[in-house]
């Protein structure tokens, strides 16, 4: 996994979220839904890359499940950043479809480890 899409893309998207993180704090003055997105955001990442280290199928599935549920976090936390005006239109549409995009890339991978049930 370690030069994988996912994990490449999940890497960016934490840089964006470092950088949405430094804009809320300095320029909106928000400091507590910018510590959440921030954690859930950055986790992603951090979970793919254990799961990179995994020494079973089962380790890694449950750390690539681990990631999913972080993405999915993420993605409540832009939605409400954006409903709650501290993001506009703009920047909420491009990071939460980078977002959207590792999710379905997450649940794929999961579907394939066998990790979820699919009707």
């Amino acid at each position: 996994m370690a030069k994988s899409k996912v994990y490449d893309k999940s890497f960016q998207f934490s840089i964006r979220i470092v950088n949405l993180y430094k804009f809320l704090i300095s320029k909106k003055k928000e400091f507590v839904l910018s510590k959440q997105i921030l954690k859930s955001g950055t986790s992603i990442g951090a979970n793919l890359s254990e799961a990179n280290g995994a020494i079973s199928k089962a380790e890694f599935s449950a750390k690539v499940s681990i990631a999913f549920k972080e993405a999915k976090e993420t993605e409540y936390w832009l939605q409400l950043l954006h409903e709650t005006k501290y993001i506009d239109k703009k920047s909420f549409d491009s990071i939460n479809k980078d977002c959207q995009e590792i999710c379905k890339m997450l649940f794929s991978i999961l579907k394939t480890t066998n990790r979820v049930r699919t009707k």
